[in-house]
């Protein structure tokens, strides 16, 4: 008894609030050398053009070379690829087994088991904790062991809604360890949004906190999920672990997790599992406004996200690396968890918001905890960058080595501050494009060939076995340079998602119906007269003005310039002349008194950086725009204002879905003023 109750308290020092003045549990120096590193081996010799042509002239003999260095195997893969009828249904490292939690665990700690994994900067500030790897596999055997005695077997369903932690990473990798499929949920989403998830996916099981805390704020994460499963049949039992000391209310199906992994064994046999068995399903959104569950497998996204992590951000054995994502994203699940831990990395998990207490909070982090790679996303940069200089300039950056931007296309200005300001001109920056169903990092401007230019706010060099492509209205490839077009991927590779999970016929019809025989991106692009590549936004993001065709993106990154403007969108809608104009929603600084003024400069602007043609038709002040909790601006809401329809559509992703009642009536007094 004495000895569970002490496994107990470990844990919930893991979790819960720290008394002022002690030392975080585990708290410790890196430890580890360049020669244990695990992860992907060296690439053969020569620069990256070698490494990309012989990816994209031989992709199966490329990545079969990659996989048997860079993963532990259980049972050598037989055929490195095997083609499908559509480039969706290729399948991967056929006949190979392995299991994701050892090649992210195990052969860490055989090696250097006292290297730190995971450093949590938990909410409260200058709490950081320290996990080990022997410590986080000590934690995923225990909670695996306690999901098996409950009844969660091999192929069975999770769902995740847990606010990021070392706890939220043990559950990821504890499914993994006994070949559970783990659906994140962000711990932010409704309970309608969560018990959605649930039943699309059926669930058998719930891990989740007795309450979140962010921003200073708790958050009644387990009372969300109480609500969410009276309607989720599939549920059997619903794990809880302690992040604050508050009690909630718990029922005959709910479980006290620590309790649990305090009795459990700290050793649990791994599932060997086919490389092509399912890893996880993320939900996100889809142009139909119902959810897509975006379906991930073992070898092919691990081998992918581990690649990718350590030659984009050129990551070193030592290096703190510092993805400020939530494990809701996927950004988080590459970036954070998978990709790193494969590679041995130590891995910042940020449980806090960029202004918490203060608009340092980012820059703090850094200078405490001496990270070398910082990885956020360009509204985050957008939002500090109103702040001024001097909260960055009051930290120590000199750890720094590579920033990189992800989730939306960056702007010039927020890229310039980022770069001039953030990385005091010396950091290698990275605008990396990307999707929930691409696994990892397609395009970005790393790897390169050494000391390659980067050009400002462009993604530019497609990664290893990456082969775009721009098509027009006809579904034809466009050849050479200076042109733009719908940018599709013309082959597979290993860390594509593999269906919509229930939805087959979705998955094909999302992204290789509109141009057979390739994945369709739904973004366009712009290939400058060097070959790089600039994301110009989503495909419906792109407007033809009197037969000019121009991303929306463009146009915002215009009127970004403007010093009173922290924020716009803009989106095509019908015109009787031109055929498309443009409508731009835009959010002013709180001291700006001259809107009219303000509105002038920015057709000045637009027209002086883009042509006149692309002069918005109309500019709206709103207080702020409809974005989803990740940041992205959901910019099919702002088309149905302007259209006038009726049915919004889900809105449950936004952050706040009472932002579409404060544009409805900001367009509405607009138009009346107009008209009048």
């Amino acid at each position: 008894m004495a000895l569970a109750a002490a496994r107990v308290r470990v844990l919930r020092a893991l979790s819960r609030p720290l008394p002022p003045g002690r030392v975080p549990l585990a708290a410790r120096r890196r430890s580890g050398s360049s020669s244990d590193a695990g992860g992907p081996a060296p690439l053969p010799l020569g620069g990256y053009g070698v490494w990309q042509e012989w990816a994209t002239r031989d992709p199966a003999g490329f990545w079969a070379e990659v996989a048997r260095g860079a993963l532990r195997w259980d049972s050598p893969f037989h055929t490195a690829c095997r083609a499908g009828p559509t480039a969706g249904a290729a399948r991967w490292f056929l006949g190979g087994r392995l299991n994701v939690s050892v090649n992210c665990l195990d052969k860490h700690v055989e090696k250097s088991p006292n290297r730190v994994a995971l450093i949590w900067e938990r909410d409260e500030p200058g709490t950081a904790v320290h996990v080990t790897y022997r410590e986080l596999l000590d934690l995923t055997c225990r909670l695996a062991n306690t999901l098996k005695k409950y009844g969660i077997q091999k192929g069975d369903k999770v769902a995740i809604y847990m606010s990021v932690s070392p706890l939220s990473v043990a559950a990821m990798l504890a499914c993994t360890r006994i070949g559970a499929v783990h659906t994140v949920v962000f711990a932010g989403f409704s309970a309608e949004s969560l018990a959605g998830r649930i039943m699309d996916s059926g669930c058998k099981a719930v891990i989740t906190y007795n309450q979140g805390v962010r921003g200073g704020r708790i958050i009644q994460l387990k009372a969300t999920v109480d609500e969410a499963v009276k309607n989720c049949p599939s549920i059997e039992h619903v794990f809880v672990a302690q992040r604050t000391d508050n009690n909630v209310q718990m029922g005959d199906r709910d479980i006290p997790l620590e309790e649990e992994m305090a009795k459990a064994a700290s050793v649990c046999t791994p599932e060997s599992m086919d490389s092509e068995d399912m890893l996880f399903i993320l939900y996100t959104s889809g142009s139909t406004g119902k959810p897509k569950g975006i379906v991930h497998t073992q070898a092919g996204y691990l081998l992918y996200s581990a690649l990718t992590h350590k030659y984009v951000f050129d990551y070193q054995q030592g290096d703190v690396f510092g993805c400020v994502a939530d494990i809701g994203w996927i950004t988080g699940h590459s970036y954070v968890v998978y990709g790193p831990l494969c590679n041995g990395a130590t891995s910042v998990l940020f449980e806090s918001t960029p202004v918490y207490p203060d608009p340092g909070r980012y820059w703090e982090v850094v200078q405490r905890l001496k990270i070398n790679q910082f990885y956020g996303a360009p509204t985050a940069i957008r939002l500090l960058l109103n702040y001024g200089e001097e909260w960055v300039k009051k930290y120590d950056r000199s750890s720094l080595k590579t920033l990189g931007s992800v989730g939306e296309p960056i702007n010039h200005e927020a890229w310039q501050w980022f770069y001039h300001v953030v990385g005091e001109g010396r950091c290698t920056l990275v605008d990396t494009w990307w999707q929930t169903e691409t696994g990892g990092i397609c395009i970005a401007p790393r790897p390169s060939e050494e000391k390659a230019e980067i050009v400002p706010a462009m993604a530019m060099r497609p990664f290893f076995g990456i082969v775009p492509v721009l098509m027009d209205e006809n579904g034809k490839v466009i050849e050479g340079n200076e042109v733009s077009g719908a940018l599709c991927i013309a082959q597979p590779w290993p860390g594509m998602a593999r269906t919509i999970y229930g939805d087959d016929q979705r998955f094909v019809d999302a992204y290789f119906k509109t141009y057979p025989g390739y994945y369709f991106t739904g973004d366009g692009a712009y290939r400058t007269k060097e070959g790089y590549y600039q994301i110009t936004g989503r495909i419906d993001d792109v407007i033809n003005i009197s037969g000019h065709r121009l991303g929306t993106a463009e146009i915002e990154d215009a009127m970004a310039d403007h010093p009173e403007v922290p924020e716009t969108a803009v989106i095509g809608y019908p015109h009787k002349v031109k055929g498309e104009g443009a409508f731009a929603f835009i959010v002013l600084n709180e001291r700006t008194a001259h809107i009219d003024r303000v509105k002038e400069e920015l057709k000045t602007i637009v027209a002086s950086k883009i042509a006149k043609y692309a002069v918005p038709d109309h500019i709206l002040v709103v207080k702020r725009l409809p974005k989803t909790r990740s940041g992205k601006i959901m910019r099919r809401l702002l088309r149905k204002v302007v259209t006038e329809q009726s049915n919004m559509g889900d809105v449950t992703t936004l952050d706040d879905p009472s932002v579409v009642k404060e544009i409805l009536d900001a367009y509405q007094k607009y138009k009346e003023k107009t008209s009048s």
